[in-house]
């Protein structure tokens, strides 16, 4: 079996979460051997220029296992630039052994700000990327040649993954890991580090419910709670105005103007976040959930489902 070369890049300012996160979860699937020839599935370390303990933004003190001028040559099976504070004004060497190493490595994968490092590096341009939802205008207008997408945890785009804010570190690199050694390996290191499987990359880094912005008028906000309370219920644009006390028109038009979105959009956002947290019940049948979010018929949730986060629902309770 090949041994994979993991490489975790360490800075000072570095966030410790977006580190430990993907060197746990390859980490633990090191230890995963599908061959059964004994040999580990990785070998992860981690490389600060010159060697030396790097102190992360939270005051924890990370020793690296090497220095990363050592991989030089070398060839690099998967590329980890995690992000924290230190991405604000990283040094001229590092961006330049990042545009050096790169091109060496079978795959880079950024978490939460590293996008920032992979941009300045020129490793983004004309690709799609994401960052914590935070940094995403700034990622945007720093850098106008990358196709920044501020709603979904990570996107791969060609040999280059990037991903939201800290935890969606563990859900790319467990994509990673799948995508490596199969469903079962990654299944595996989800249940020892007591998490899901991982969540879809198209998944948004925040709830329908808080993306939503809240309505300026009190009518108009509680329609939006009421309709998170019943997704069953008729969410028509008629219905939902006579509740406000509106006309279908002036509901449509003020409810957009005050959410920015419109409410049929906001209605099929908040019925598809009820639709999966009730699949994470494994009592419940997909008929069933259909029903209590208003779908109607499995076919219709089936449908939401592959188009908002590319996978049908079975295969969604599946990653649980």
């Amino acid at each position: 079996m090949t041994v994979r070369q993991v490489l975790i890049v360490l800075f000072g300012g570095v966030q410790s979460l977006d580190v430990t996160g993907p060197l746990e979860v390859f980490t633990s699937a090191a230890r995963h051997d599908p061959s059964g020839d004994g040999a580990p599935a990785y070998r992860v370390t981690t490389g600060s220029l010159g060697g030396g303990p790097v102190m992360s933004s939270s005051g924890l003190g990370l020793v690296p296992g090497g220095d990363l001028r050592q991989f030089s040559a070398g060839r690099i099976d998967t590329l980890v630039v995690p992000g924290g504070e230190g991405t604000r004004a990283p040094s001229a060497e590092l961006i330049g052994w990042l545009r050096s190493a790169a091109p060496r490595a079978r795959r880079v994968a950024s978490v939460c700000t590293g996008a920032f490092l992979l941009a300045e590096a020129g490793l983004l341009t004309g690709k799609r990327a994401t960052t914590h939802w935070g940094y995403a205008e700034s990622l945007a207008r720093q850098f106008p040649d990358v196709d920044v997408d501020p709603d979904p945890i990570f996107i791969r785009d060609g040999a280059i993954a990037t991903s939201a804010g800290v935890t969606a570190g563990l859900d790319l690199s467990l994509a990673l890991v799948e995508e490596d050694l199969g469903h079962d390996a990654a299944l595996a290191v989800a249940r020892g580090l007591v998490m899901y499987l991982r969540r879809p990359g198209r998944q948004a880094q925040f709830s329908a419910h808080l993306r939503a912005r809240t309505a300026q008028r009190s009518p108009l906000r509680e329609v939006q709670q009421w309709i998170c309370e019943n997704p069953a219920a008729d969410l028509s644009v008629e219905k939902l105005a006579a509740r406000a006390g509106l006309s279908p028109r002036q509901f449509s038009r003020v409810f957009s103007a005050e959410t920015g979105m419109s409410p049929g959009r906001h209605v099929a956002a908040i019925r598809l976040e009820a639709a999966r947290r009730l699949l994470e019940d494994p009592g419940r049948g997909v008929q069933q959930v259909a029903r209590a979010c208003g779908y109607g018929t499995a076919e219709a949730m089936r449908r939401a489902f592959v188009q908002s986060l590319g996978v049908p629902p079975a295969s969604y309770r599946d990653r649980f």
